[in-house]
């Protein structure tokens, strides 16, 4: 059914994550897949650099992969099946290129209820199934 399964997790709203992250391990048990968990750091404006240390970014990131490593360590499947990224860009151009780049036939992607700024605005989740080339479960808490 499933061989890869990307999920998209907002390290600040694990909460949100959650349900995404069970259904694709269900889904991945059922199907003897692999789970890849990605998270998208955002681009800090050039204007705001200078205020920053010149260590914040590698900071940053090995603090995204450390807090991304320890929520793959608790999924319910064998350590061999589960991966984990820490991206830095936009989140869905980066979460549709490491569906492409990985091969992932399924996207597992958390949403909350739909807003007027999300109506207007448009969301990830609304742009990754858009433009994804896989297919993409939306799970809403």
């Amino acid at each position: 059914m499933f061989k890869t399964i990307l999920v998209p997790v907002d390290l600040g709203e694990i909460d949100q994550a959650q349900p995404a992250i069970d259904k694709a391990v269900e889904l991945a048990k059922m199907s003897g897949g692999s789970l890849r968990l990605i998270y998208v750091r955002a681009i800090v404006p050039v204007t705001y650099m200078e205020f920053m240390p010149p260590t914040f970014d590698d900071e940053q990131q090995g603090e995204s992969e450390k807090r991304l490593a320890g929520l793959a360590a608790k999924v319910a499947l064998p350590s061999e099946r589960v991966s984990a990224v820490v991206r830095l860009g936009s989140v869905y151009n980066e979460v549709l290129d490491e569906a492409e780049q990985t091969g992932a036939d399924l996207v597992v992607i958390g949403s909350h209820r739909p807003t007027m700024a999300t109506y207007l605005l448009g969301s990830n989740a609304a742009t990754i199934v858009r433009h994804a080339k896989c297919s993409v479960l939306v799970v809403r808490a």
